[in-house]
This record gives C-alpha cells, structure tokens and sequence, in this order.
C-alpha cells in the first residue's frame, strides 16, 4: 500500500477540490445542477482516485487510478476554463485557480510518466 499524503499530486488535488467548492459557491443557483455540480463532482474525483489507486496492491490498478484522477483533472481544467468564459468567475482572481489546475497537471503528468517507464522498479516488498 502506498501513502497518498506523501504525494505531491494528492496535496495539489485536495486544495483544487476546496477552491473549486469556493468558487462554485459564487455561481448563479439556476447552475446548481449544471456547471456548479460537475465541476464540484471532477474535483472530487482526482484526490478521490489518487486516494483509492494508492491502496490497491497492484502497480497496474494504480497506474489505472491515476489515469482517471488524471482525465478528471483536465475535464475540471476545461469546465473552469468555459464557466470563466460564461461570466461566472467574475470577482475571482482565475488565474490563481488556472495556474494551480496545471501545476496540479504537470505533477500527476510527470508521475504517471514516471510509472509508465518500461523499467519502473515495483517497490513493494515481495511476498
């Protein structure tokens, strides 16, 4: 099993899903169960999935997980990306939120890079 507070990416997600709560708090009601909920159910999702890929056993279940947590990150990339565009963001500072989206995408980018490598030594121990 592998400690998820330990990494990086999880830290970067878990502050994304609390801004992304912060900032949808200002959307209009009538979005409640549009742009408010997806945007609030993708952030959730990534430190969610980086959290159960890091207690499964198998290095390809985790590498699974953190390709969902990856594709999630960038669906919530682009949907804050059009509720700016919409007008929804206004009296926020977005490029605070842009900029830590893709912080938070070069880190799980480069992790999973990092595991798709051919001679990626498995660190648990053997049984």
């Amino acid at each position: 099993m592998r400690d998820h507070e330990k990494l990086r990416a999880f830290e970067l997600t878990d502050e994304i899903a609390l801004m992304t709560y912060e900032v949808t708090a200002r959307f209009p009601k009538e979005e409640v169960y549009g742009l408010t909920s997806q945007m609030r159910r993708a952030a959730v999702s990534v430190p969610s999935n980086i959290v159960e890929g890091c207690a499964r056993e198998s290095q390809p279940e985790y590498l699974r997980f953190l390709e969902i947590a990856f594709g999630s990150l960038k669906e919530l990339h682009y949907q804050f990306g059009l509720s700016v565009r919409i007008g929804f963001a206004h009296g926020l500072r977005p490029k605070d939120f842009e900029s830590k989206l893709i912080e938070a995408e070069k880190v799980l980018g480069a992790l999973l890079r990092s595991m798709r490598k051919p001679n990626h030594c498995n660190l648990q121990p053997k049984a």
